[in-house]
C-alpha cells in the first residue's frame, strides 16, 4: 500500500499540471519493505552522497542510516526505527515546502 502513495501523489500533480496549474512535484519519496523478519524503511532520495552515518547496529537489526551530501540529509534508511524514520519524513516534507 505505501508504495502506491508516492505514485498517487505524482498522478495528482500531473493532473493539476494538465489543468494548467504548473505545480512542482515536491512530495518526499519513501518505501517500506519486509524481508523475512527485517523491516526496511527508506525516505528521501540519495543517488550520490559524500557521507553515510550509522546510528545503531546493522548486524543487530536496529539502526538508522543517514545519507548526506554537503552536510544535508538526503535520505534515511532504517531497520526497526519506524518513529525516527517517520520524523525524518516530516522534516523532509517541511523543508521541501
Amino acid at each position: 500500500m505505501e508504495h502506491w502513495v508516492v505514485a498517487e501523489r505524482q498522478g495528482q500533480t500531473a493532473a493539476l499540471n494538465m489543468l494548467g496549474r504548473r505545480e512542482k512535484f515536491i512530495a518526499v519519496p519513501f518505501f517500506w519493505s519486509q524481508h523475512y523478519d527485517v523491516p526496511i524503511n527508506y525516505v528521501g532520495h540519495a543517488e550520490k552522497w559524500d557521507e553515510l552515518t550509522i546510528d545503531g547496529d546493522v548486524m543487530a537489526k536496529d539502526c538508522l542510516l543517514r545519507y548526506r551530501r554537503n552536510g544535508r540529509v538526503l535520505a534515511i534508511a532504517s531497520i526497526y526505527r519506524d518513529v525516527e524514520n517517520l520524523k525524518a519524513e516530516v522534516t523532509m516534507e517541511r523543508d521541501a515546502a
